[in-house]
């Protein structure tokens, strides 16, 4: 047999020869100096022989250079046996470091260290491969929805708090006539009230913005949300040029506002003039026989033409006042209003009516502390309004008995508060809940029609709505949100 002169002959002689014995006796089925368990065998067999030759030369006389070789030689194995133990943190803090800068290109081998080794190095390799799957499908989704936002027909831009844009897509860049945007404040060239807005709105509420440019007007409609992404806060505003849209409502507010001005100007004028022939006539009659006097007939019946024209003609003179009530509307006076305050005042006012008609009205707020930010009159009249309506609409009812209106406010999901009338009188068919709110037009035998069209602009200028919910013969609900 052939003696191995140095460490790598060594090496492969122990492969070749002890370690197939070796592994048969502990039952492992490959050795290499790569496998894990039969490195560290090797290594504690190793530093376990040169302990042995140590202790068996310590002393002796003849032999300190080998005795000190020998304790080098430990030294050198110990360090080593400690560094290949290691190695296996070194792996995980390797994958773990691989995890942390989002580096997943590595692939971990699968044989040469042992059977554990390879056990971890697969879970190692799924992890990295769902790591890998999971930022590709973040990918497409990102590059998905980056599409949708460049290519909707709707303006979008996202600032931070100092007001650098995050995101600004396609349809804004159109709106603007620009090509980038890199801060908000820069559109104070297109329009400074926009800016301001861009501000100054806050989370879930809406606005009009109406820009002079100088070949067009722009009137956008505008839509705040606020969010927070790893501690930075963010807004994202939506932006809609609706200029041809308004002007189709507006083109169709004022045709139904003509139809309805028409008809009531119309059914005043036409009898005026009607007996104003009459009396015309009679007038002249009585000239051409004028010897034979004047009946008391006549003079009755000219008396009561000339009573009817007055009639109207008051009438008509209360039409346009109305009219000019509903063009003529305050200016809000915005400060912070407990509802429960307004609702108690609204109680004290409507008790007595309430007896009188035998209804029964309830009022209550969830909280007690809701707070509005509103013109308390103005909101009073639009809440009294409604409950005078409701009374009147119980009372043309069948129902005589179990009469009931419900005054309450509460908070929505996003904690904005509302106020609800409600009563349980007949209700309001389908094709007269779309024209309530026209001016002029009423479902009610007398009325002038301009209440519930003088709440809406009320409602407006709070930067509200009013909205009517109802059934037939189950009862009306009118919902005020702020």
């Amino acid at each position: 047999m052939q003696v191995p002169t140095n460490i790598d002959e060594i090496k492969q002689q122990i492969e070749k020869e002890v370690a197939p014995k070796v592994g048969k006796v502990l039952g492992i089925e490959k050795f290499s100096w790569k496998n894990f368990r039969f490195n560290i065998m090797a290594r504690v067999a190793g530093l376990t022989a040169s302990i042995f030759g140590f202790s068996a030369l310590w002393g002796e006389a003849g032999y300190n250079i080998t005795t000190l070789g020998l304790g080098a030689l430990i030294v050198f194995q110990v360090i080593g046996l400690i560094k290949h133990v290691e190695s296996a943190n070194r792996e995980v803090v390797d994958f773990l470091n691989n995890i942390r800068y989002d580096d997943f290109s590595k692939t971990y081998k699968l044989n040469g260290e042992g059977k554990s080794f390879a056990e971890l190095n697969t879970a190692f390799n799924e992890v990295i491969g769902r790591f890998r799957q999971i930022r590709a499908e973040k990918e497409a989704n990102y590059q998905y929805l980056k599409t949708i936002i460049h290519h909707i027909g709707i303006g979008i831009i996202s600032f931070d708090q100092n007001g650098n844009v995050q995101i600004i897509n396609n349809a804004a860049k159109r709106l603007f006539k620009i090509n980038q945007l890199a801060n908000v404040e820069n559109l104070r060239g297109f329009s400074s009230e926009l800016v301001e807005k861009l501000w100054n709105l806050r989370t879930g509420t809406r606005d009009l913005v109406k820009i002079y440019t100088s070949d067009e007007i722009i009137q956008l409609a505008i839509y705040a949300i606020e969010l927070t992404l790893r501690e930075e806060h963010y807004k994202l505003i939506t932006l809609q040029n609706i200029h041809t849209e308004l002007e189709e409502q507006e083109m169709e507010a004022w045709q139904k506002l003509i139809r309805v001005l028409t008809h009531e100007i119309m059914n005043s004028v036409t009898p005026i003039s009607s007996l104003a022939a009459t009396v015309e006539a009679e007038i002249a009659c009585l000239k051409e026989n004028v010897e034979k006097g004047i009946s008391m007939e006549d003079l009755d019946d000219m008396q009561m033409a000339i009573q009817t024209i007055q009639r109207r003609s008051e009438g008509l003179i209360r039409f346009v006042s109305d009219f000019r009530n509903l063009t003529h509307v305050p200016v809000p006076k915005f400060k912070n209003v407990k509802v429960a305050e307004i609702f108690n005042h609204i109680s004290l006012l409507m008790s007595s009516e309430m007896e009188a008609n035998q209804i029964k009205f309830e009022a209550f707020v969830e909280p007690d502390t809701l707070i509005i930010t509103a013109d308390q009159e103005m909101i009073e009249q639009v809440l009294i309004n409604l409950i005078k309506n409701a009374i009147q609409a119980l009372n043309e009812c069948e129902r005589k008995s179990n009469k009931q209106i419900i005054l309450f406010a509460k908070q929505d999901e996003k904690s904005r508060p509302f106020i609800v009338v409600r009563d349980n009188g007949p209700g309001i068919d389908k094709d007269a809940i779309d024209r309530i709110f026209i001016p002029f037009f009423t479902t009610k035998k007398t009325g002038s029609g301009i209440g519930l069209s003088l709440s809406r602009q009320i409602m407006r200028q709070h930067k509200g709505s009013i909205t009517a919910h109802s059934e037939v013969n189950l009862g009306t609900d009118f919902i005020l949100k702020f």
